[in-house]
């Protein structure tokens, strides 16, 4: 098991791209990025910040259902 990488906002949505997220909005410093799914929509929440928290980006992983080993080093 890694640790967790420290990304940049724009990293984190790359990697929510590249598993189905969509950006849908932008308000001030955060991005809003979807995936429908069969039994709904999915909406994750990431700032656009230079480097996300440690606690944020754990956050991102859980709501997200991403595994962690794509967001570690």
């Amino acid at each position: 098991m890694g640790r967790l990488s420290v990304l940049s906002g724009k990293e984190v949505c790359a990697i929510l791209a590249l598993h189905g997220f969509v950006e849908v909005r932008r308000h001030g410093s955060h991005i809003a990025m979807q995936r429908k799914t069969a039994t709904g929509t999915l909406t994750v929440p990431v700032p656009e910040h230079q480097e996300v928290r440690i606690g944020t980006l754990q956050s991102i992983i859980r709501q997200s259902g991403i595994p962690k080993s794509e967001f570690e080093s």
